[in-house]
């Protein structure tokens, strides 16, 4: 197999004898793979995912500071277009099962034999193979319902909706057309809409997205939210459905693993525009221009999603943007439950817009900037305070003491005890 054909893999457990026979006894490049890190925790296996963005992560159920199953969700938060292969004890499954809808390809029971773990990885790869497949070949076979429901919806969101009826009565009868096509299911069904506007470039910014790329986009959509979609001109239009809660929770992460497959699959480019809720079928039509204002003002060398919402006002944009994020950060840090999801909430931006931010102009990660922040109020408080190292530990953020101790050894290179010691000693001999 050549070389570009390999998909990564990082591999965590923290089981030290069974994750270093994994790592150095599989022929990774013959089963399709080609390892790339290993991590002994779910902390160290994130920041892993984060700066190298694997295909596939292979990791334990049970692991110190973060399970698998957390890793899983904060892993869909960032890089939702990664697999994920559960690696763990029987009685873990029930367990594992809340983590299904976060892109769980495999379930491995311990104790494993390299030759049942290698015929596992063929099966993974043949279903990592199946995905990019879709994704690559993009077969433009939509039914027939989905054709009527283009048919309504291409009037409905490219141009200003008149039926010769006003307010209320014109909504009505757009309600009863999107029922006829099956986009609403019943009198009953009233979803709130976002607009979703996607384009594929080349690497010299040429627009090449074609009619079929309306699959690929479908078959994303449909691991998080309905949706009908349909292609003009450059771009694909996509009408996602659901509640303000499911958009709160998928919208960003659909934006995102779109873009990712993409780059890694096609090795192109992809702009997505995302329009504002609106809770009317009437509304599509500024939906469709809020979109469209967004997928203009992104930038158009870089990959990814612009959210309308994270346009205005300018506090929302670049430089400013991080500054801010910095300054809530230092506010907030000590909140265990701090996450870049629930800054973004802070600062009513999207999680990607706000990612991309601090990464252009802080040159960091959200979690690295977080730890790094959190390490130095400890140091702080470990040589000026009398505070336990457990106290010290929860005014930084940390529930548990063992997470908190680990991550100062390796922000600080030293324990938080050996810290204190070594400043003890210190003031001993100065005069």
């Amino acid at each position: 197999m050549q070389e570009k054909a390999l998909y990564t893999v990082v591999v965590a457990d923290d089981e030290d004898e069974l994750r270093e026979a994994v790592c150095s006894m599989l022929p990774w490049e013959e089963l399709g793979f080609r390892l790339v890190g290993s991590a002994s925790n779910g902390l160290d296996a994130l920041e892993l995912v984060e700066e190298l963005e694997p295909d596939l992560l292979m990791t334990d159920i049970r692991m110190p500071f973060i399970s698998g199953i957390e890793l899983a969700r904060q892993v869909r938060e960032v890089r939702p277009a990664i697999n994920i292969a559960f690696l763990s004890g029987y009685d873990d499954f029930e367990y594992a099962k809340q983590a299904i809808q976060y892109n769980i390809i495999s379930y491995m029971l311990k104790p494993l034999t390299m030759d049942g773990l290698a015929a596992e990885l063929r099966n993974i790869r043949q279903k990592i193979d199946a995905q990019f497949e879709m994704f690559r070949q993009a077969q433009n076979d939509l039914n027939a319902q989905q054709d009527s429901q283009g048919a309504f919806l291409l009037p409905l969101v490219l141009d200003d909706y008149a039926t010769g009826g006003e307010g209320e009565t014109q909504e009505a009868q757009a309600e009863t057309y999107a029922r006829q096509c099956g986009l609403l299911r019943d009198a009953d069904d009233s979803p709130h809409y976002v607009l979703m506007a996607s384009s594929l470039l080349e690497a010299d910014g040429a627009n090449c997205t074609a009619p079929s790329f309306v699959s690929t986009v479908e078959a994303l959509a449909n691991k998080y939210l309905r949706h009908a979609s349909f292609f003009t001109t450059g771009k694909v239009i996509t009408v996602l459905l659901g509640n303000p809660s499911d958009f709160e929770e998928y919208l960003h992460i659909l934006a995102d693993e779109i873009p990712q497959m993409a780059a890694r699959v096609l090795g192109k480019r992809c702009r997505i525009g995302v329009s504002r809720v609106t809770p009317r079928l009437t509304g599509l039509h500024n939906a469709y221009r809020e979109a469209m204002e967004a997928l203009r003002q992104g930038d158009p060398q870089e990959s990814g999603a612009q959210f309308v919402g994270d346009l205005r006002p300018a506090v929302k944009g670049g430089s400013l943007l991080c500054r801010r994020a910095l300054e809530v950060l230092d506010q907030h840090y000590m909140d265990a439950d701090l996450s870049l999801v629930s800054l973004s909430s802070m600062l009513e931006v999207s999680p990607n817009h706000l990612s991309a931010c601090i990464k252009k102009y802080a040159g960091e990660t959200f979690i690295n900037i977080l730890i790094g922040k959190r390490m130095e109020a400890a140091r702080d408080l470990l040589l000026t305070s009398p505070l336990k190292i457990q106290e010290v530990a929860q005014r930084c953020g940390y529930t548990d003491q063992h997470y908190f101790s680990y991550c100062f050894k390796k922000y600080c290179g030293t324990s938080p005890n050996a810290l204190r010691r070594q400043h003890e000693a210190k003031k001993a001999v100065t005069p």
